[in-house]
């Protein structure tokens, strides 16, 4: 009989992360997060899995974690704590608490003793206040008998239509040796872009969309197939009613453009990086945020909705966001892309089983 490896999901969010690796098959026993719709949200869409309300700063929440998993083996934390405290958008603050969670990571760790710890951040954890983190990062690995492998990953190499680079610890048992990351599967003429990822779903120009929704075309690619996995009834598709204003203003932004290809004087409300970005059809979207306000549809003037936010991120149209709309948009932007978590699972689960 094949050992089916277990995981648990710090900081887990929606889960998104850990769904990637049930989809490698790991069996995922617990999340953990501080939002309650979220861990819902988890517990809905991870088979059998609890989900535990706790804020990680304070020490009982370890020991309770530790009391819900006893008698169980739990063979991989990972984690992708909060990165405001790294994030080039947020106020860099050193001392920022958040800044410091990924501790409890390791005090678990410690009672838990599993084979392998994935910690996933923003990219300016790498480099931010001197390296300071990431060498402590490696420090703790080390102290704790884990070789530490941290990577740069950029999401569309792995089949995710959308920019988003993050960092990932791979950290495993000395005994197990140094994780070597998987190749990228795609090549930059190869990556799938937002037709290809969202074109065949309701467009709902005429019509905000219901709670429930049935596709209205047939898929045109591999990924759109993958996403639909026989699935019938679309939920968490519901369009945004705009004002005539903004819709005037997106109107005037070309495919791929953003709020420097407006006329002087249009769109003059909002003019920061992201502002006003239409996406383009042929590529992959830009990073997908908490927020829904500042990208645009590559093609309909509205914003994208939560499903479509959601396929941009790898989410299959069986993963149900519950909440309401600013909390599913949260949930979704928050979230790790299942399709890179099911990557680096599926080479996990090799040096678990000693194939490498």
């Amino acid at each position: 009989m094949i050992k089916q490896f277990t995981a648990i999901d710090l900081f887990s969010g929606c889960g998104g992360f850990s769904y990637g690796f049930q989809q490698a098959g790991f069996k995922v026993i617990l999340g953990v997060d501080n939002s309650e719709i979220a861990l819902k949200t988890f517990e809905k869409n991870h088979d059998n899995s609890k989900a535990l309300l706790l804020d990680l700063h304070e020490e009982s929440s370890i020991d309770k974690i530790v009391n819900e998993t006893e008698n169980k083996d739990i063979d991989v934390i990972i984690a992708g704590p909060p990165c405001q405290g790294f994030s080039l958008t947020g106020t860099r603050n050193e001392n920022d608490e958040r800044n410091s969670l990924f501790y409890s990571v390791f005090r678990l760790a410690e009672k838990l003793n599993p084979k392998a710890i994935i910690i996933e951040n923003v990219p300016g954890l790498l480099n931010l206040y001197g390296g300071k983190a990431k060498n402590e990062i490696i420090r703790l690995c080390n102290e704790m008998e884990y070789t530490c492998n941290p990577k740069l990953l950029f999401a569309p190499d792995y089949g995710v239509p959308q920019i988003r680079k993050r960092v990932f610890f791979v950290a495993m048992k000395n005994n197990l040796g140094k994780f070597e990351f998987p190749e990228p599967i795609l090549l930059e003429n190869e990556y799938v872009g937002c037709e290809d990822a969202i074109g065949d779903l309701p467009d709902l120009v005429l019509n905000l969309g219901n709670e429930e929704l049935e596709y209205d075309k047939n898929t045109f690619s591999n990924y759109q197939k993958i996403m639909r996995n026989g699935n019938k009834v679309l939920k968490n598709h519901l369009g945004t009613k705009h004002t005539e204003h903004v819709i005037n203003v997106i109107a005037q932004v070309p495919e791929g453009g953003n709020h420097k290809d407006l006329p002087p004087g249009v769109g003059d409300s909002r003019k920061f990086n992201e502002a006003w970005t239409r996406y383009h059809s042929k590529k992959p979207s830009k990073t997908i945020d908490t927020g829904h306000r500042n990208h645009f549809h590559y093609k309909w003037n509205r914003v994208p909705s939560v499903r479509e936010n959601a396929r941009l991120q790898s989410f299959p149209d069986d993963f149900e966001f519950l909440g309401n709309k600013t909390e599913q948009y949260r949930q979704v932007g928050n979230a790790v892309p299942p399709l890179l978590g099911k990557v680096l699972g599926e080479k996990l689960i090799k040096y678990l089983n000693h194939e490498i």
